[in-house]
C-alpha cells in the first residue's frame, strides 16, 4: 500500500481500520472521502490513488439499477457532480437515467491528477447523453510557499507530469498550459470547449501561483483551440477572474472568462451558480464529499450547480 493510504489508515477511527481491507467498495470510497473532506475539486495531493479504489468503483458501476425518466431541468439551474476516478460506465447510465444531474466533471491525465481513468470516455458519455466540464489539475501550492530556483525543482522540472509546489511559476504554466491542449485533443473535444484549470484553496495565494496561471491561461488562448476557464475557491476567487481578465484583455479577447467557484457556504440545489456570492460564477461547487446514491449506485462526488447544461460545451463548435 502507497504511503497516502498508510497516511490515511493512520488518521481513521481504529473500527474503521480495523476493516480497511474487508470493508465494500463503498465503505472504503467513503472513508477515504472522510478523509479528505476539505473544499477542493476530488483529487488527491500528489500521489495517485490506488488500483483498489479504481476496482471498487468499477464494481460498484456492476450494481443492478431501475431505469427512471425524470426529465432534466431546463430552469437555468443544471445540478452536475463530480469524482475522482471514473465510476464505471453502468454507474454512469444507472445516474443519467435517474435524472437528478445533467453533467459529469471530466478529468483530464494531469501533474497533480495522474489516474487516467476517465481518459477516452468522452464518446460513451456524450452517447449517454451527459454534459461535461473538462478538468486540468495543474500545479498546486499544498499550502507550501514555491521554491522554483531549489534543486528539487530543477529535478521535478525534468519530468514531464512532475506535482511539486516548487514547479509553480511560469515557465512551468507554459508548459502545462500546452499539455492541457494535447490532453483535451486526444480525447476528441471539439475546438471551443472549455478546460477548467485546478486551483485549490490558498490563504495567502504567492506571486509563483498568479504567474502560473496566468502563463497557463494565456498559452491556451494562443494555441486557439480550446477556451481556458478556472476551478477557483471562492476565497481566491475574485483575485483570480480579476488577473484571468487581464490575460484576456491582453490576447485581444474581451470575453469573461468562464469560473467555477467552490463554497459549501448557504448552497442548495435550487440556487443559480451566481448565489455563491460572485456575480461571474458560471458554476458553483456547493456540496464537498458526499456519498449518494441514485438508482440504486453508490459513489462519493461533490454536487454543483451550472448556469448551462454543459459547463465545457457552451462555446464548442461541433462538426457533427
Amino acid at each position: 500500500m502507497n504511503h497516502l493510504l498508510d497516511t490515511l489508515r493512520e488518521k481513521l477511527p481504529s473500527r474503521v481500520r480495523a476493516h480497511w481491507r474487508h470493508s465494500t467498495a463503498v465503505t472504503l470510497l467513503a472513508a477515504v472521502s472522510a478523509v479528505l473532506a476539505v473544499p477542493h475539486m476530488w483529487t488527491v495531493e500528489p500521489q495517485v490513488l490506488p488500483e483498489e479504489v479504481i476496482s471498487a468503483t468499477e464494481r460498484v458501476g456492476e450494481i443492478p439499477v431501475e431505469v427512471a425518466t425524470t426529465t432534466a431541468s431546463s430552469t437555468g439551474r443544471h445540478m452536475g457532480f463530480d469524482t475522482n476516478v471514473y465510476p464505471g460506465d453502468k454507474a454512469m447510465r444507472a445516474w443519467k437515467e435517474s435524472g437528478k444531474y445533467e453533467w459529469v466533471g471530466y478529468y483530464l491525465p494531469a501533474p497533480c491528477h495522474k489516474d487516467n481513468s476517465w481518459a477516452g470516455k468522452r464518446e460513451r458519455l456524450v452517447q449517454m447523453g451527459w454534459g461535461m466540464a473538462v478538468i486540468y489539475v495543474g500545479q498546486q501550492t499544498w499550502g507550501r510557499t514555491p521554491h522554483p530556483s531549489s534543486k528539487a525543482a530543477r529535478k521535478a522540472m525534468s519530468t514531464p507530469q512532475g506535482c511539486n509546489a516548487d514547479l509553480v511559476g511560469s515557465a512551468r504554466g507554459r508548459i502545462d498550459g500546452d499539455d492541457a491542449v494535447a490532453k483535451a485533443a486526444t480525447d476528441g473535444f471539439p475546438k471551443g470547449t472549455v478546460v477548467f484549470l485546478d486551483v485549490e484553496r490558498m490563504e495567502k495565494m504567492p506571486q509563483a501561483m498568479r504567474d502560473y496561471y496566468k502563463a497557463w491561461t494565456a498559452r491556451v488562448l494562443a494555441d486557439g483551440r480550446y477556451r481556458p476557464g478556472v476551478y477557483v475557491h471562492a476565497h481566491n476567487a475574485d483575485d483570480v477572474h480579476d488577473d484571468l481578465k487581464q490575460v484576456f484583455a491582453a490576447a485581444g479577447n474581451t470575453e469573461e472568462p468562464t469560473v467555477w467557484v467552490a463554497s459549501g457556504h448557504n448552497f442548495s440545489r435550487d440556487k443559480a451558480p451566481t448565489d455563491v456570492g460572485q456575480t461571474f460564477a458560471d458554476v458553483w461547487q456547493g456540496m464537498l464529499d458526499i456519498v449518494e446514491s441514485n438508482n440504486g449506485v453508490k459513489l462519493p462526488i461533490d454536487v454543483n450547480v451550472a448556469a448551462v447544461p454543459s459547463p465545457s460545451d457552451q462555446y464548442a463548435i461541433t462538426t457533427d
